[in-house]
């Protein structure tokens, strides 16, 4: 390869990206020519195998799918490379050249997906080959050639044009609702300067809200002069580190309810509206499965995840659902009677904007436990220091900074190195914790920046993760102090990591997360929420960041207490979202005479205990299933909730405190679930791991519900 500094930073094609020197003209010059590149690459290999194909010769693995690896990667590793600085680094101009880029990125995929002639090579390697392929290459094989016939290989002429052009459209789709709700979300901001508007709010929000106002572009707000915490002004916005805190401390009703009905409306009118955007989607997913062969989309989604049919899910979502509805209905009750008595008012009836509030003021009296005053004893780096102990623990690894020089893409972002037990390195991982609400986008999630590979001199690619997290940033004076829920996101998008760093398979196309189905791939991260909570880890993660004092015992017992506290009602809320998604990508059509928020709707006179009021359009910032690769597989939280509660029950059978056991369980943990990936069939995996399959029994358990039988 040339001198790699001569060459462009988006055709590198390995290593860590260059991230600071990718900019919206590097993504505007180089993607196609990467494409020519790829295109070309790929027409000689089709030729290839054609010629090999017509002299009836005997094809082999590595004649198909290790250059087909090759071209993939290649793609892979730069078009990633731009999702990811989209999403974490994002600017107008970026976002203009990713856009513009989209629709040949997916024209390629496309090429690749209906190409006959690798569809022959591969079916011709599994009929003609099995023998001498491992029980991971099979897998594989019969992987790309179940996604190639749901990428349209078997279609006519004709409706293969139709399908390709319904999925750059998808594409654009996609894109276009998550900028209309990222820029929803960034235009909605509220100046406040009276102090009873702002009444009960914990200090640290106070100060970044007005660091927020001193910051604002907009002039009218600068007006204001530079403001202290104490005194205001404070900007209020949609962003989640502001959006949350109001709605679970603000004293002010009134600004509660602007707030609510302002961040459940987002993205639902005007030129940011997603309610078209969704409609369109709805319809060309329905006539993409029409196309191959399917009644809707549900069908098309599941044809690839563990649980196969729609009726399965169902089954699941219903057990969970008698198991809430009844838990759900008796904590609104109870929720109601405690705001009564608190506010003396018997004519009270709580809201949708109540609701956070009064159960902030419920836990305290119930468990006398403030989650923001916890906040003090679980500092970032703490955090992650207890974190990083619970994987040596259980996995018998070390983390710890980099030594190296990396690159990155923003001053907070840190590399870290993991090693084996006998030292030797054996995975990275990116960390960019804070929230930057006008650059990145809200939520938290892992992603691939390197790929576990051989490469063909023999030398293997350490698989590399990115983490992202959208927590409160640090201030002048203090580092950045967590929410529990913002450590159990730490811990979950870890566990997706965890899977990611730790494969063993040697195949890149089914190592780390590679080829694992869809509602499988939440297990390991499920899984570590559980840790939280164990008594030894919350030692580790949890010491006041001045005094170094540990969590006290009585605040643990609290934390353990709250975890159960108002389930049904938190359970109910994950079982409406998944059955939405499942019954819009399953029996939604225009033909039915009820619109998707209205199909949504009826949904919520069984899902919900509070009906979604009118200015409710939670669809229309639904990006799980309109813009992240969730549509028709939102339930796999819930599906994948059952199989991590159901393997971290296998330690509270032997016993959390026996350490002993806790390592051997451990390990096994990390030799099937994590190191196994997609190599195998996820219900072989975890019956490898567990010695049977799972049931729902520890779920409904661990989050104090009872099966309506019980």
């Amino acid at each position: 390869m040339k001198n790699q500094a001569s060459i462009s930073p988006l055709l590198v094609g390995e290593g860590l990206p260059d991230f600071k020197k990718i900019t919206f003209q590097e993504v505007e010059s180089s993607i196609p020519i990467l494409l020519d590149q790829l295109n070309n690459d790929f027409s000689l290999l089709e030729a290839d195998l054609e010629n090999k194909l017509k002299a009836k010769q005997i094809l082999k693995w590595d004649q198909v799918l290790k250059p087909l690896n090759k071209i993939e990667e290649r793609l892979r590793w730069s078009w990633g490379t731009v999702s990811h600085l989209n999403g974490v680094s994002n600017t107008s101009e970026l976002r203009k050249a990713y856009a513009s880029q989209q629709s040949q990125i997916v024209r390629f995929s496309n090429r690749l997906g209906q190409s006959t002639t690798l569809f022959k090579s591969l079916s011709t390697i599994s009929k003609k080959s099995k023998d001498t392929l491992d029980k991971t290459q099979l897998r594989i094989l019969d992987s790309q050639l179940l996604s190639m016939k749901t990428r349209g290989v078997g279609l006519e002429e004709e409706e293969q044009k139709e399908f390709n052009k319904n999925s750059e459209r998808l594409a654009e789709l996609s894109t276009l609702f998550s900028n209309n709700l990222l820029d929803a979300t960034n235009q909605w901001k509220i100046l406040l300067t009276n102090r009873e508007e702002v009444e009960g709010l914990p200090k640290r929000n106070l100060i970044a809200m007005s660091q927020a106002a001193r910051e604002s572009s907009s002039s009218d707000l600068r007006d204001e002069g530079e403001g202290t915490p104490e005194d205001g002004p404070w900007l209020l916005g949609l962003d989640i580190p502001t959006y949350i805190p109001f709605m679970t401390y603000a004293n002010n009703r009134s600004l509660r309810e602007t707030l609510y009905k302002a961040f459940v409306s987002r993205a639902s009118s005007g030129t940011l509206s997603n309610e078209e955007v969704i409609n369109e989607i709805l319809l060309l997913k329905k006539e993409q499965a029409r196309l191959l062969g399917f009644d809707n989309w549900a069908q098309v989604s599941l044809s690839n995840k563990m649980a196969k049919d729609v009726q399965k899910v169902e089954k699941l979502l219903e057990e969970l659902r008698e198991a809430a509805i009844i838990s759900a209905t008796k904590e609104l009750e109870r929720l109601q009677d405690f705001a009564k008595k608190n506010t003396g008012n018997n004519n009270l009836k709580l809201t949708q904007w109540d609701i956070s509030y009064w159960e902030e003021k419920f836990r305290e009296s119930l468990f006398h436990l403030n989650q923001e005053s916890l906040r003090e004893w679980f500092p970032l780096p703490q955090v992650l220091s207890g974190l990083f102990k619970v994987c040596e623990r259980l996995f018998d690894i070390t983390i710890n900074p980099s030594n190296k020089k990396y690159p990155v893409w923003h001053e907070d972002v840190q590399l870290f190195d993991v090693h084996d037990n006998d030292g030797s390195h054996i995975a990275s991982f990116y960390l960019d914790p804070y929230s930057r609400p006008s650059t990145k986008r809200g939520g938290a999630w892992m992603d691939e920046c390197l790929t576990k590979t051989t490469k063909d001199n023999g030398d293997i690619v350490l698989p590399v993760a990115y983490l992202i997290c959208n927590q409160t940033p640090p201030t002048a004076d203090t580092p950045s102090l967590m929410s529990f829920e913002e450590v159990k996101t730490l811990f979950h998008e870890f566990g997706h990591g965890l899977q990611h760093m730790l494969t063993t398979v040697e195949h890149p196309q089914a190592a780390g997360i590679n080829n694992i189905e869809w509602d499988a791939v939440e297990l390991p991260s499920q899984f570590m929420e559980n840790w939280c909570l164990d008594k030894q880890t919350m030692k580790d993660i949890a010491k006041h960041w001045i005094t170094k004092e540990s969590l006290p015992d009585g605040d643990f017992l609290k934390l353990l207490q709250n975890q159960k506290f108002n389930s049904g009602l938190s359970t109910l809320r994950q079982i409406h979202f998944a059955l939405t998604d499942l019954k819009l990508h399953s029996i939604w059509d225009k033909e039915i005479g009820l619109s998707p928020d209205e199909l949504r709707r009826n949904i919520a006179k069984y899902t919900c205990v509070m009906t979604p009021i009118p200015e409710d359009k939670f669809l229309c910032s639904f990006s799980h299933i309109f813009a992240g690769g969730y549509s028709a597989g939102y339930y796999s939280y819930k599906w994948a909730e059952v199989l991590s509660a159901d393997a971290f029950s296998s330690f509270e059978e032997a016993g959390l405190e026996n350490e002993e056991k806790v390592k051997e369980i451990g390990s096994h943990f990390r030799k099937t679930i994590l190191s196994l990936g997609g190599s195998r069939d996820p219900s072989e995996i975890y019956e490898l791991f567990r010695g049977r399959q799972a049931t729902t029994e520890a779920l409904i358990r661990h989050s104090g519900l009872k099966h309506r039988s019980s």
